[in-house]
Formats: structure tokens, C-alpha cells, sequence
């Protein structure tokens, strides 16, 4: 009986953490903010491919980066100002540093752009699903829109970014 309780535990356990994992709609949170959603790759790849009118950034970036840390008050200043521009900034923050790191560094920079973090172990799947050009480092930005998409492995000044995003917008 003892051995039987403890498999059912086990299982339980087991189900709730994949259920977790693998639910998009799940959030990792604290009782004041931030909250935001974990993702495999699977479960982010529709945000990387949207089919509307809005001009996408994609920012792959981590709290232990200092050029992602540098670039991200970029991000945040096109995320207040230009409505027309989605900006979604995905950590690849390690899952286990979430707690200590991750958000205390979301609440202390006052981010605004929606964060998820990405809990994918198997990067050399989806990295080249990202871009074929990209090497794994970070920071990474995706730019794309219906007719467009570009991918960078460098970071952003306000000025490089401006110019950039003038490809989408001129016609």
C-alpha cells in the first residue's frame, strides 16, 4: 500500500509540474507584479509568427547579459511611445533563478513590454527555428511584419533600432 501511495504521489507531482510547464496560460508571479507567462518553444513560436497589421519586436535577452540589459530601456521607450509597435521581451533567465533574479530585476526596471520566459531545454531545436543565421548568443531581436523579417544578433542603440524599424514603416 505504502509503494502504491508513493507512485500516485510521484505521478501527481509529475503531472502538475508538466501541466505547469506546458500550459501557456500559466504564469510564474509573486503576490505583487511581475507576472508573466513560461513557455517551451512550441507554445511561443505563434508570437514569433502573428499575421496582423502591427510591426513586431521579439527580444531575446537575460538578466546575466549586460548588452540585453543596456538595450532594454530601448525597448521600453518604443514600447510607451510608438502604439503601433508590439515589443515582447523573452528571457532565457535559467527557470531556477526566476525567484531571485528574474523578477526582481522586472520590478526594479519597471519593465512595461510583456516578458515570458522561455523554458525550452532543447535550444539546438529551436534556435534555427528562430532564424537559421542565429548562433544562440544574445541579445537577439526579431523585427517582422506581414511583408517583412529580420533578424539581429547584436544589441540596440535607440538610433540603430529607429533606423531599423524604418524598413517596416517606409513604402
Amino acid at each position: 500500500m505504502t509503494i502504491v501511495r508513493i507512485l500516485f504521489l510521484s505521478f501527481l507531482g509529475s503531472a502538475v509540474l508538466t501541466g505547469c510547464k506546458n500550459n501557456p496560460s500559466s504564469t510564474v508571479s509573486t503576490k505583487e507584479k511581475p507576472q508573466f507567462a513560461v513557455y517551451n518553444f512550441e507554445e511561443l513560436e505563434p508570437l514569433l509568427n502573428r499575421d496582423d497589421n502591427a510591426i513586431h519586436i521579439v527580444n531575446f535577452w537575460a538578466t546575466w547579459c549586460k548588452p540585453c540589459i543596456e538595450e532594454l530601456p530601448v525597448f521600453q521607450e518604443i514600447h510607451d511611445t510608438d502604439k503601433n509597435i508590439e515589443v515582447l521581451l523573452v528571457s532565457l533567465d535559467f527557470p531556477d533563478k526566476v525567484d531571485e533574479q528574474l523578477k526582481p530585476f522586472i520590478r526594479k526596471q519597471h519593465l512595461k513590454p510583456p516578458v515570458v520566459l522561455l523554458d525550452d531545454p532543447h535550444e539546438n531545436v529551436w534556435i534555427p527555428k528562430v532564424d537559421s543565421t542565429w548562433s544562440g548568443a544574445i541579445p537577439a531581436t526579431l523585427i517582422y511584419n506581414k511583408e517583412k523579417r529580420l533578424f539581429y544578433e547584436r544589441s540596440f542603440t535607440r538610433e540603430t533600432l529607429s533606423k531599423e524599424l524604418e524598413k517596416f514603416t517606409k513604402h
